[in-house]
């Protein structure tokens, strides 16, 4: 048989390596996602204090070892949970945003977008309004966080200059966005209230009222 080449070798060799990283990559990414998935499940069941990480690393399938692998701690954790979480919202509030269009526009697509992640992510939704209210949340976590959601906050400043919104606090601004939805996402997971359509359309209307000047 021919013998390869150096070149030719030192090629397939390198081709094998990236395949092996690729797949330890991939392997990594599914073992971090079902520590995520554990964590959210058991915190919203039985809350952050009553959640260790042997419980997650059990429900996770899982050694107690192998999680402090992909975390240093409890804390590191959640924050990287946290952000998880955020990233996956703010993709798919932005879905198909387009801030070219009418103030109002852009505002309710963003808003019927955020309505309908919560209402479809029930886990996620109240991890995150669990542990934004715990002192774990590091505070660069939670700026992080906010900046995944610059688009709607360069909206409202846009649109303060141009006097389509009130001319106050941003953060105010965006609190009446989305916390009526929070409400009324929380009464629909009590049991309180239907998912309906109309109720979505009236929500939107609402804070789209109390936000425009």
């Amino acid at each position: 048989m021919r013998k390869l080449g150096p070149l030719i070798k030192q090629t397939i060799d390198f081709n094998r390596t990236v395949d092996y990283y690729r797949a330890m990559r991939h392997k990594d990414e599914n073992k971090s996602e079902s520590i995520f998935n554990a964590a959210i499940q058991l915190i919203t069941e039985h809350g952050l204090s009553e959640t260790s990480m042997s419980k997650i690393a059990k429900k996770a399938g899982v050694s107690a070892s192998t999680i402090y692998v992909y975390f240093e701690n409890k804390e590191d954790m959640l924050n990287k949970l946290y952000l998880s979480i955020k990233k996956k919202m703010s993709l798919a509030v932005f879905y198909n945003y387009d801030d070219s269009i009418s103030y109002q526009s852009a505002f309710e697509h963003a808003l019927r977008q955020y309505i309908n992640f919560v209402l479809t992510h029930k886990d996620e939704f109240l991890f995150i309004e669990q542990f934004s209210n715990s002192p774990l949340l590091h505070k660069l976590s939670q700026k992080e966080g906010i900046e995944l959601f610059e688009p709607i906050f360069s909206l409202f400043e846009k649109g303060k200059s141009q006097n389509i919104f009130k001319k106050v606090d941003t953060n105010l601004l965006h609190m009446f966005m989305v916390y009526p939805a929070m409400a009324y996402a929380k009464e629909y997971f009590s049991g309180q209230t239907d998912s309906k359509q109309e109720n979505f359309n009236e929500i939107i209307q609402m804070s789209w009222d109390a936000v425009k000047a």
